[in-house]
């Protein structure tokens, strides 16, 4: 049996071009590539597959959002965002959740292709795994190739339309507005060593002292989670770290180092400062409020939406700034019992809730 891949193959084209040809796709395709697909297709005795001419045809209303952790505030509130955006484009969502699982993502995918959804939007942290890259990759490939569109958010890795935060940056800037305070011994809560947006934060924190001339922090890698979050806390006071403050590398785990702290008996910030990434919609009622980088995440997720929708061709990476936000939970030093302020370095402002 003749198949699709047969067809590119004997074109010279991508499997994605060939099927936009056979399966009648909205997206344009040369002329020259066209003739020599069709031409390829009619030597070969290739019969178009029906189903897969449906999809690239656009008649599904079906949209697949994959996220990690559906009691995580931070994918909440992006899938609140792509939901939302869904609407507004007649679009039904499913909704898959990995567990943090980077087999089930690929699972999750293969199963979106085989119910024909329109779009795929994955959104999470990659690991530094070339293996698993590489399987997601093929994966979205064969999607792709079918005519489903896929967004992420994320890293830009695999060449897909690509919602970029700006973790590092945002990691640094915040190095910047905490030291603002008077503050000059830290730790960082690490999250995993191989979850790219981990150490995106932690190095760009690390690159922000690093620039003022300050020590490095005590570096304590857990769980990107609250129970990593609260591990890695009881970790470090076990370590008895001379610290003034902490930076947990997302809120859900600053969450959990506030517990941790709660607990031993630890005042914060009367005797110990802490700051998160990301604002997540919890953090409004949290006391002390908790100073972090305040991510658009329900934007994103409508961001990441409206790329798989849109009929643009060449994958686009839209990068996203986070901003410092100062919070209670940051204690100027020098001014015992007081909030912190926003004074900070001029390049690094910082703003208030």
């Amino acid at each position: 049996m003749i198949t699709l891949e047969d067809v590119a193959r004997h074109a010279g084209v991508s499997l994605a071009t060939a099927s936009r040809v056979l399966n009648g796709s909205s997206r344009q395709v040369g002329a020259a590539l066209r003739v020599r697909v069709e031409s390829s297709a009619a030597k070969l005795g290739y019969r178009v597959d029906a189903a897969a001419q449906t999809l690239a045809r656009g008649a599904s209303n079906v949209v697949g959002v994959i996220i990690q952790d559906l009691t995580d505030p931070y994918f909440a509130a992006i899938a609140d965002g792509a939901i939302r955006s869904a609407d507004l484009h007649d679009m039904v969502v499913t909704l898959g959740t990995t567990y943090r699982d980077p087999e089930r993502e690929i699972a999750l995918v293969a199963t979106l292709n085989a119910q024909r959804a329109r779009a795929v939007l994955i959104t999470g942290s990659r690991v530094d795994d070339a293996y698993l890259l590489g399987r997601l990759r093929a994966e979205l490939e064969v999607y792709r190739a079918s005519g489903g569109r896929v967004a992420m958010i994320g890293q830009d890795l695999l060449g897909t339309d690509t919602v970029a935060p700006l973790n590092r940056e945002g990691a640094r800037e915040l190095a910047h507005a905490i030291a603002g305070q008077g503050h000059r011994r830290f730790a960082v809560l690490a999250g995993p060593k191989r979850l790219f947006t981990a150490a995106d934060r932690t190095l760009g924190f690390l690159e922000g002292l690093s620039e003022l001339g300050l020590p490095a922090p005590v570096v304590v890698h857990g769980g990107f989670d609250r129970d990593g979050g609260q591990a890695a806390a009881e970790e470090l006071l076990d370590m008895g770290a001379e610290v003034t403050c902490v930076f947990a590398v997302n809120d859900v785990m600053a969450m959990g180092a506030l517990a941790a702290f709660r607990a031993r008996g630890v005042e914060v910030p009367g005797e110990l400062s802490l700051a998160g990434f990301d604002d997540i919609p919890t953090l409004r009622d949290v006391v002390p409020s908790v100073t972090t980088v305040r991510l658009p995440l329900s934007h994103m997720g409508s961001m990441a939406l409206d790329l798989a929708l849109s009929s643009e061709d060449a994958p686009r990476v839209e990068p996203v700034a986070g901003q410092v936000v100062l919070r209670e939970s940051v204690r100027k030093l020098g001014a015992p019992g007081t909030a912190a302020t926003t004074t900070a370095p001029a390049a690094h402002t910082p703003v208030t809730p």
